[in-house]
């Protein structure tokens, strides 16, 4: 990371948040839907006959291998996670707050994952912070996140991906003041919240959390899953990932 991401001011992060930001996010994150909506349009052919009654469900094909024990480390930062560790299948995910397919994840998708294989002892989720450099809407968003407890840190996440347009790109263009707003609805204060924001130290740690996932393991796009040892970019439905991890069982 540069020493200028280091030197995070609060007038950069409380003032200086931008929409251009924002639309660097969405660009970056789109590469990857671009893949995964070109695979469905070109489905893998199964090894095995289906009946015709049953369509088959399509198992995304790996971007590249990935050493999933360094991957499993943790990094500067307390790891975000969800299951049992030893679980059978470990995912992380690597996503950013303002991105609208990350958000169509979580929204779509997560949800339906953790209650079938998390709950039930077969998945380990893991968590991982990607806000894109220069993308000072996702990096606020990301430490607000941090700020909370840990039992909250899920939940406050979801609450701003579901609520991404209303803060990411507002009507009046106040992304700080649509970023409070919704905070406050997670328990913040405006002490807390301009406390958090300015709290350079965590700045620097959750993008440190990035450049070692783009270093490291290639991360590009988000969202990105390091799963059982394999990358895959892009957004996956409900059925989608519930075939890969039927796989890996």
């Amino acid at each position: 990371m540069s020493t200028s991401e280091l030197s995070i001011t609060k007038r950069r992060l409380l003032g200086g948040i931008a929409i251009a930001a924002v639309s660097m996010a969405l660009t970056a994150c789109s590469d990857a839907e671009d893949k995964a909506a070109s695979a469905e349009a070109n489905p893998a052919v199964s090894n095995e006959t289906t009946a015709s009654t049953t369509p088959a469900v399509e198992i995304p094909t790996a971007d590249r291998d990935v050493d999933m024990e360094a991957a499993l480390k943790p990094g500067p930062l307390k790891e975000m996670a969800l299951g049992d560790p030893n679980a059978p299948v470990k995912v992380i995910e690597y996503m950013s707050m303002t991105c609208p397919h990350c958000a169509n994840f979580h929204e779509k998708t997560f949800d339906a994952i953790k209650t079938k294989y998390v709950d039930t002892g077969k998945v380990y989720f893991v968590l991982r912070e990607f806000p894109f450099p220069q993308d000072t809407a996702s990096l606020a968003a990301f430490m607000l996140a941090r700020c909370t407890t840990e039992d909250k840190f899920f939940p406050f996440v979801s609450m701003f991906l579901k609520q991404q347009r209303t803060w990411a790109a507002p009507s009046d263009g106040d992304v700080r003041n649509a970023m409070l707003q919704l905070s406050k609805l997670g328990g913040f204060t405006q002490e807390t919240f301009d406390a958090c924001l300015t709290n350079a130290q965590l700045a620097g740690d959750v993008s440190a959390v990035r450049d070692r996932g783009a270093q490291e393991f290639g991360v590009q796009s988000t969202p990105t899953f390091l799963i059982n040892g394999k990358a895959y970019s892009g957004d996956m439905s409900v059925d989608t990932m519930s075939a890969l991890i039927d796989s890996l069982l």
